[in-house]
């Protein structure tokens, strides 16, 4: 009885302790008059749900290959989804969501396993999956919301090369590399201070799951490298895919 009181009231100051991290959050977004809404409020909710079902999930159901498919397939799915409907406004934004994400996450999870840089187990094939479908996620969006950005900075220089002859990739072909060159800095620079200004959460993960702190260090220089790779490729289909507009995203009324 004793055991369980106290497992309740660690679960409690947990809770207690991440409502108070999330309400400073959005104190100071709206203090800050960053309009976000209560839009850290549900996510971390639906962060919480979510974590909640694959902690349930990994504790025994994904122990069969097409239980596993299948858990990859969601995410791939959910990532392809909330990135297209985040850049649904470019060019072919939401196929392009969908092939950015898929073809960046598989390319990177399939090296990765064929390159023997890790077991082939379920538990190594779940960790890398996520990390790399997340990662392909955010850079598609990120690339894509960029991408629109600069084109309607310079919609009068991609008018200019339209009204010349050139074709639409021709056109955006500068802004495509900005885009995906600007989406790229923050996760370079990330990888260049690990060790030194970041102890990244591969690794701190690992250790803290019993890994000796080689075996930790060997983990996160994989998945730093397979980010790497992943955000590439899905920035650059990103890029591509928006560049064929016959029109200039966001261009100025």
């Amino acid at each position: 009885m004793i055991e369980l009181t106290d497992g309740w009231v660690g679960e409690v100051a947990f809770l207690a302790g991440l409502l108070v991290l999330t309400a400073l959050t959005l104190g100071l977004q709206r203090w800050a008059r960053v309009r976000l809404g209560w839009t850290p409020v549900t996510a971390i909710l639906r962060a919480t749900l979510q974590l909640a079902v694959v902690a349930a999930l990994l504790s025994g159901v994904l122990a069969t290959g097409w239980t596993v498919a299948l858990f990859v397939l969601l995410m791939l799915t959910t990532a392809s989804l909330t990135s297209g409907g985040r850049i649904s406004e470019l060019y072919r934004g939401r196929q392009a969501a969908v092939v950015a994400v898929v073809v960046g996450a598989l390319v990177t999870i399939v090296l990765v396993f064929g390159l023997h840089l890790m077991d082939w187990t379920v538990r190594y094939l779940v960790a890398v999956a996520g990390i790399v479908i997340g990662n392909a996620m955010s850079a598609t969006t990120l690339a894509g919301r960029q991408f629109r950005t600069l084109a309607g900075e310079r919609s009068d220089e991609i008018q200019g090369w339209l009204a010349l002859g050139a074709t639409p990739r021709q056109a955006h072909d500068d802004i495509g590399r900005h885009a995906v060159h600007e989406m790229l800095i923050p996760n370079l620079d990330q990888t260049r201070s690990t060790g030194l200004v970041t102890l990244p959460g591969a690794f701190v993960g690992a250790i803290m799951g019993g890994a000796s702190p080689l075996e930790a260090a060997k983990f996160q220089l994989v998945v730093l490298a397979g980010i790497a790779l992943t955000m590439t490729i899905a920035g650059i289909i990103v890029s591509r895919f928006a560049s064929g507009s016959p029109t200039v995203p966001g261009a100025r009324a």
